[in-house]
């Protein structure tokens, strides 16, 4: 197996927000498993550490595997089907072919040496065993890293049962349970008898130690020992039955546990704890106000209540630009999901909090094309998990203008942010819920936006399918926005099939109007992007300066970047046809950043060849066209499929074997097809420009 670089951190562990205590022989288990089979499943009760244990090793073995480390979450995942979709998020991966996801992904897997940690697998246990066998036997440098609460029944599969923590410290020094309570506590080793003895209640299990341990600051340690003592045995004494199927019992310890630190719960944070369990993967305290307030709490209550949750280890909380965000472990949701079905509130709840993320979405939709872009899309990244359930909800709803009011309202993230393949999954159920012409301007909008994905995705059938049924659908809602997002999407399907001209004579008339956009910033700046796109194809290079300015002054004039950055990427393709390289290197580096940043894979490719095209440098170019062929690669169609797109690149590939020959075109592609998305990023954003002559010496044309 190849060695990773020295020092590089190549995945996407988090990093440890709390200390890691003992633990040594199982990570060496599981450093020896992992080296002989390619499939190791952590097993064990919930609360027992599985997840913590997995990603500690996966950081450990990290220079074991060059193509890194990558931790997948299944815990908030309702279907099968979004298995491979949370696989590409979690590599980031951006892929918008329309082939089956399954295999894209094992596609993309093949030549890859990496560890995948597939965290929280029980629920999908039948459905996650086949996708890991497929992902197996198509990527033999791939090994898996899976966490369970059962195996997942492969052949080959080394299942590793996680054991509690250690409880007796044979007379030398605390155990490893009493020095994680100790460590949570903060109470020191002359406490020892009483820590040993609240460690022994629990059985070990870190989870059940970690809440009781919290409890600290409301009572002394003798008093915390006693009440458990007391309390665990009434508990465990009227608790019947396993918990979710659970048949280990120690899974009852730890529902009592879980059910003691409810019972020293204030009612409102008992009731709070409960209705946060509709969230999936965090939440801010506004949705939480939002969601959960009503009855006997009042959205001023809120805020308190998350932070008494918080001391008591029911909730965790994280820093982000946007103010603290919140999760809750697996264990102790499904506890408060418990609860909120006793209360009989579960239905109610779940409607709450769908209606706040149909509300997030439609400002969303409403602000992006504005000064807060980026800020959108860091919000929508960090809703995903909760932005599916509330899909899911919407699709489960009787009236189908729900769906296809959300799914296409999220046309910004899907075509923006690099998620098409998710947004075609989703706009697709939805429309395939409410067939026929009705629905008014919630079908047209979900009809809208698969189109636009479609046309992304490269499938220019689909996309010419779904532009024509929305044309007599916006003159039958009478929107003036909905007729010129028709229009567009009519204009883009005639200069992606080599008919620029017929999309200029359709688009100009309504790009040069005062009432472009008819009245939506974001359909205006779709329509003006279009025109000079087909003046590049048609190499009339002036006209595209000119349209494209245009373009950019509209943005900066609403604080847009997204579209920004195309306008700089037709601003450089306009230079390098005029003969003028460097302002073509300035301007497709002005465009990379942003689309980086903005996970518009996409659009940092097209950026990349626009650049490309512009490098004097041959070998420079050749790395260029290798990392070009990373990102096509994991958008899924190189170039869109373009004619025109394709044989530019194809012609820049010529330009480059003819000044240095083969070897040394290869050398310096395959440097530039192995360097990280990240490190070609930043390679291309330093690539030098400089007078470019054809291998005759003559000026190239």
């Amino acid at each position: 197996m190849r060695k990773s670089g020295q020092g590089r951190r190549v995945g996407n562990l988090p990093d440890e927000r709390t200390s890691f205590v003992g633990r040594e022989a199982e990570l060496r288990a599981v450093a020896l498993a992992v080296a002989d089979a390619r499939l190791v499943t952590l097993t064990g009760v919930g609360g027992v550490g599985k997840t913590r244990l997995a990603q500690r090793a996966g950081a450990e073995l990290r220079d074991d595997f060059p193509d890194g480390v990558w931790l997948v979450g299944l815990a908030q995942l309702s279907r099968p089907a979004l298995m491979p979709l949370a696989l590409y998020e979690a590599l980031r991966l951006a892929d918008q072919s329309t082939r089956p996801a399954i295999e894209v992904v094992a596609d993309w897997l093949a030549d890859k040496e990496l560890l995948l940690i597939l965290d929280c697998c029980e629920h999908l246990a039948a459905d996650c065993a086949d996708f890991v066998r497929t992902l197996l036997t198509a990527a033999p440098g791939v090994r898996v890293l899976a966490t369970s609460r059962r195996p997942l029944s492969l052949r080959g599969e080394q299942a590793i049962v996680v054991p509690p923590l250690p409880v007796d410290d044979h007379g030398t020094r605390p155990s490893d349970a009493a020095l994680l309570f100790m460590e949570r506590a903060g109470v020191a080793e002359e406490d020892g008898t009483a820590v040993a003895e609240i460690c022994a209640h629990l059985e070990g299990i870190p989870l059940a130690i970690e809440l009781a341990a919290a409890h600290l600051p409301e009572m002394d340690l003798d008093a915390l020992r006693q009440r458990l003592h007391t309390r665990f045995e009434t508990l465990a004494s009227s608790a019947s039955g396993a918990w979710h199927g659970e048949s280990d019992p120690r899974h009852q310890t730890l529902r009592t546990a879980i059910g003691w630190s409810h019972e020293l719960c204030t009612p409102p944070e008992r009731l709070v704890w409960a209705r946060l369990s509709v969230f999936a993967g965090g939440f801010e305290q506004e949705a939480a106000e939002l969601v959960c307030a009503g009855g006997p709490l009042g959205s001023g209550q809120i805020g308190g209540l998350l932070s008494a949750l918080v001391d008591k280890s029911l909730l965790q909380a994280a820093k982000t630009p946007r103010g603290l965000r919140y999760s809750m472990l697996d264990t102790v949701r499904e506890y408060g999901a418990e609860w909120l079905r006793n209360l009989g509130e579960e239905q109610r709840l779940a409607q709450r909090h769908r209606d706040y993320y149909r509300w997030l979405v439609r400002t969303g939709s409403r602000e992006w094309a504005g000064p807060d872009q980026v800020a959108w899309y860091e919000r929508c990244t960090a809703e995903h998990a909760n932005l599916r359930v509330a899909l899911e909800s919407c699709l489960a709803a009787p009236d189908p203008r729900d769906s296809l009011e959300m799914a296409g309202g999220l046309w910004f993230f899907w075509l923006c942010c690099g998620f098409q393949r998710e947004g075609r999954h989703y706009l697709d159920r939805a429309l395939a819920k409410a067939p026929g012409p009705g629905r008014g301007a919630e079908r047209f909008w979900a009809l809208w936006a698969c189109g636009a994905v479609a046309f992304m995705q490269g499938d220019l059938e689909a996309s010419t399918r779904l532009a024509s049924l929305c044309t007599p659908l916006a003159e039958r809602i009478d929107d003036p926005a909905a007729a010129d997002a028709a229009l567009y999407l009519e204009g883009v399907q005639l200069v992606l099939t080599s008919r620029p001209a017929q999309t200029i004579a359709l688009l100009a008339p309504t790009a040069g109007s005062p009432d472009c956009g008819g009245g939506s910033p974001a359909i205006k700046l779709f329509l003006l992007s279009a025109v000079p796109f087909a003046h590049l194809r048609l190499g009339e290079f002036d006209r595209a300066i000119t349209s494209s300015d245009a373009l950019r002054e509209e943005c900066e004039r609403h604080g847009e970047q997204w579209m920004r950055s195309y306008a700089f990427y037709m601003l450089s393709s306009a230079a390098q046809g005029n003969g003028d390289p460097a302002s073509a290197v300035r301007h497709a580096r002005a465009a990379l950043p942003i689309k980086w940043r903005l996970h518009d894979v996409f659009g940092a490719a097209l950026s990349i060849d626009a650049l490309t095209s512009a490098t004097a440098d041959p070998e420079q170019t050749g790395r260029l066209l290798g990392i070009s062929d990373t990102l096509w690669r994991s958008v899924g169609v190189a170039q869109m499929g373009s004619p025109d797109l394709v044989a530019a690149r194809q012609a820049c590939e010529r330009r480059v074997r003819d000044a240095v020959g083969d070897l040394a075109y290869e050398a310096a592609f395959r440097k530039g097809l192995e360097s990280g998305a990240d490190d070609g990023i930043a390679y291309a954003l330093t690539a030098g420009a400089g007078p470019r002559t054809t291998p005759e010496g003559g000026t190239p044309s």
